[in-house]
């Protein structure tokens, strides 16, 4: 995990204190096209979504109807925004929107179709321990949807990254979490990874989850024979 330096779990509270009245005309317009992209895809998939990270709730209304949408947040603050957007649109497929921490997600294993993370694993404390609750907690068979900053070192995109980076901190984020982070921790297949606009500063990573655990000669699951 080079360069991944954890983040204090109250930082993050008194960070999105802070941004959660002007999220969405601030930093909401420069994620929406990264957003756009995995509501695209999502809205092709059937059943249960949980949307991990749901911030203001500023993507609830653009998911299809059929789906039926969880949402959590770590944020206080941000959830009472995403409530009071799921009641004014009156968004009749939101199941519910919960305060809940990512790395220890209230859900049985197997619980949803489709797990989404949009602009998230930057801010956990734990990005180890979130993915594991994202793969647990979706369906086999399903599908995990992360959408994120990834840093790069060098050319335009590397200077506009080191000039973002204050104000990166000051969301919470650790401006430097790199792609292997997530791809080298995961279980899960990877089967997409879209390099999305502004600037390609953002990556969408979709991953498919196993139907079911292949079994060894001896008996044992993959899952049980990689932990041996």
């Amino acid at each position: 995990m080079t360069g991944l330096v954890r983040i204090d779990e109250q930082s993050v509270l008194k960070a999105y204190a802070r941004w959660a009245p002007v999220y969405d005309w601030s930093f909401g317009p420069i994620s929406d096209f990264g957003r756009k992209r995995a509501i695209d895809v999502i809205n092709q998939r059937q059943g249960s979504l949980l949307e991990v990270g749901v911030g203001t709730g500023v993507a609830l209304p653009r998911y299809a109807k059929h789906l039926a949408i969880t949402g959590i947040d770590f944020s206080p603050d941000m959830l009472r925004k995403a409530r009071q957007r799921a009641r004014a649109r009156k968004l009749r497929n939101v199941n519910g929107l919960y305060e809940m921490d990512a790395s220890e997600l209230k859900f049985d294993d197997g619980s949803f179709d489709t797990v989404v993370a949009m602009y998230v694993m930057t801010v956990v404390p734990d990005a180890n321990k979130v993915l594991r609750e994202l793969e647990r907690v979706c369906a086999p068979g399903g599908e995990v949807v992360i959408v994120n900053h990834f840093a790069q070192d060098h050319g335009v995109r590397g200077a506009v990254e080191r000039w973002m980076a204050p104000a990166a901190r000051a969301l919470g984020w650790h401006p430097d979490f790199r792609i292997e982070t997530i791809t080298e921790m995961t279980t899960l297949e990877l089967v997409e990874t879209r390099s999305l606009q502004p600037m390609g500063l953002f990556t969408m990573l979709r991953f498919r989850k196993a139907a079911e655990e292949k079994i060894t000669e001896k008996g044992e699951s993959e899952t049980e024979k990689a932990l041996a």
